[in-house]
């Protein structure tokens, strides 16, 4: 997000949240569905293969 310049505000306009929910959801205080993280993805380029590392990896890179 950082690299592209893009809020937690702009993400939560994107999915139609809150700021603080999306907050939430990157910090793992709240889950993100699959539909969420879909659109998270779309929104950042992210490669299939980053996705998976991004959205199911126990272990932050």
């Amino acid at each position: 997000m950082v690299e592209m310049q893009i809020t937690q505000k702009d993400v939560a306009n994107f999915l139609g949240l809150a700021q603080p929910t999306v907050n939430q959801k990157i910090n793992n205080i709240r889950p993100m569905n699959l539909n969420e993280a879909e659109k998270i993805s779309d929104l950042l380029n992210i490669t299939p293969e980053e996705f998976a590392i991004y959205f199911f990896s126990s272990v932050v890179a």
